[in-house]
């Protein structure tokens, strides 16, 4: 997750992606370091089947430089483009 390209990087797990991504986006938790740094924007994601294993590359994107990082987004997503956005997700029906 990020602000705007080239921004504030958020990396995190989840096992409904969906759902993480509204509460980001609404800013369910305003305490939490993507509502301080309004980090909205899903611009790389990787899928696993185990949960151990997104562990493990969670841990280690954790490690990594900030050049890697943005060549690993930049590689995927060149523009930066917020990828959630035709997910067709219903943001108000939390807010409800």
């Amino acid at each position: 997750m990020t602000n705007k390209p080239n921004g504030v990087l958020y990396i995190g797990i989840t096992d409904n992606i969906e759902e993480r991504i509204k509460e980001h986006k609404l800013k369910v938790y305003p305490k939490s370091f993507t509502a301080k740094y309004n980090c909205d924007k899903l611009v790389y994601f990787e899928e696993f089947e185990n949960g151990e294993e997104a562990v493990v590359r969670e841990k280690r994107f954790k490690k990594w430089k900030r050049d890697w990082k943005i060549e690993l987004i930049e590689d995927m997503n060149s523009s930066w483009l917020d990828l959630s956005i035709n997910w067709n997700l219903n943001y108000n029906k939390l807010r409800d």
